[in-house]
């Protein structure tokens, strides 16, 4: 069937004045002035929305939406903020409510325009061993696509790490659900709704010979490798002591300075650094509500850019972020790129390239990202009708600079997944009431 998505106010595209037509789950035509080249099934009057690709969401910790403005965790740096959460999620975290988490983290990913996510997955208690399953099971709920990571910690607080032990598992159970899950999901095909990626947390978490080895599955398997590096002068601190070097010489070290990393944050490298990290056409993720929640400093987007580096954007963990909204965190992108550089070097269209196509290459993919004939039909459609938009000139423009936060239709594989700004499918009411009696657990006193 051919739909005919027609005549929207505006449309982020290199053509397609008058919308786009989609056909077996893909973009088909860009349709100019003159209309369709060949007859559609269906029109969608578009008349009322501003169309967009679909946002790519390159980092997060859906478990994290249980501990939102926790207050012991309120106005502290990663490094004590960590310390104080860490033994909460160690205490209180399990399968139902990991579930309830998931649940609510991609469908506010969703409502927010996101069609594409990714999970920094590193928590694996006692009883819950198929966490990557229950994110699988989640995401196909939702038509949502997403690159699971099964990641893992096996460094804590009795070996010099800052994890809990309770949320750990060893080396080889972690290397051994690599393999069962690249086998399982792991779909390197054009449209894939699912693909797998190897993450391990971090450099002060995991042990060495865990990224060594995970760095050796990447290459056996042909799927990409994902940790947090560069985010705080913490971590700098950490590896100097414990390594004798910066982060970026240790990952060297261990394999993964290559094409098939991408990384969270990236924020403190200096200039040789990010020469590095463009050289080998690395991605570096870039969160900047939770950079700034936790004071963590500014990524230098367009110097990664400008060195061969990919930059994408992610909303980061909802208990720094304490949102899951990726059209927000836009913005944030948007209004933080000025303040480090100035008005005219950072725009609303970059912050979109990075919440999308960068987003997308972040995570090895070239069939998303993109509103252009032969890419898969992902899109996000926002309306102009909030009294926030009053007085907007630009349509395309208004979508950042005057904030908008909750799309009106997203398409998914050229299947409608919100309409009228409600998930096709989901009980908004239900899911903030089992979600916030769930979350209540991580209240109480440890």
């Amino acid at each position: 069937m051919k739909t005919w998505i027609r005549d929207p106010i505006a449309m982020l595209a290199d053509g397609g004045k008058r919308g786009l037509v989609i056909e077996g789950g893909k973009i088909i035509e860009l349709v100019g002035p003159d209309g369709p080249t060949t007859p559609c099934d269906e029109i969608f009057d578009a008349r009322q929305h501003v169309i967009i690709p679909g946002l790519v969401n390159a980092h997060h910790h859906f478990f994290q939406t249980l501990t939102r403005a926790h207050p012991q965790a309120i106005n502290k740096p990663l490094f004590p903020w960590l310390k104080q959460l860490y033994p909460i999620w160690g205490s209180y975290l399990d399968r139902d409510r990991f579930r309830l988490a998931v649940r609510v983290a991609l469908t506010e990913l969703l409502m927010s325009g996101c069609t594409t996510a990714s999970d920094h997955l590193f928590v694996f208690p006692q009883d819950m061993a198929d966490a990557v399953d229950i994110e699988a099971e989640e995401a196909s709920r939702l038509g949502m696509r997403m690159t699971l990571t099964r990641g893992a910690i096996n460094l804590g607080f009795a070996k010099g790490g800052i994890a809990d032990e309770r949320l750990m598992q060893d080396h080889d159970t972690a290397i051994a659900d690599c393999e069962r899950v690249l086998a399982k999901y792991h779909d390197s095909r054009e449209g894939s709704l699912l693909r797998v990626a190897l993450a391990p947390c971090a450099p002060f978490n995991v042990t060495r010979q865990m990224m060594i080895d995970t760095a050796t599955l990447a290459s056996k398997h042909h799927c990409l490798l994902h940790t947090h590096l560069g985010e705080t002068h913490d971590e700098d601190d950490y590896c100097l002591h414990h390594y004798g070097c910066r982060p970026l010489d240790y990952l060297e070290q261990v394999g993964w300075m290559n094409e098939r990393v991408w990384l969270a944050h990236g924020i403190h490298f200096n200039d040789a650094e990010i020469s590095r990290l463009g050289a080998h056409a690395m991605g570096i993720c870039h969160c900047p509500t939770s950079n700034m929640v936790l004071s963590s400093g500014i990524c230098r987007t367009r110097d990664l850019e400008a060195a061969g580096a990919t930059v994408g954007l992610g909303v980061d963990g909802s208990a720094s972020n304490d949102s899951s909204n990726l059209m927000e965190s836009v913005r944030h992108a948007f209004l933080l790129g000025r303040l480090a550089y100035d008005a005219s070097e950072v725009t609303h269209l970059d912050a979109f390239r990075w919440a999308t196509e960068g987003s997308a290459r972040c995570l090895g993919r070239s069939d998303i990202g993109k509103i252009e004939v032969d890419r898969q039909a992902d899109l996000a459609c926002f309306t102009l009708e909030e009294l926030r938009f009053s007085g907007a000139g630009d349509p395309i423009a208004a979508l950042v600079l005057c904030g908008a936060h909750r799309a009106d239709r997203v398409m998914i594989k050229g299947k409608w997944r919100v309409t009228d700004g409600a998930p096709v499918g989901i009980d908004i009411a239900k899911l903030r009431y089992e979600h916030g009696r769930a979350a209540a657990a991580f209240l109480t006193k440890i």
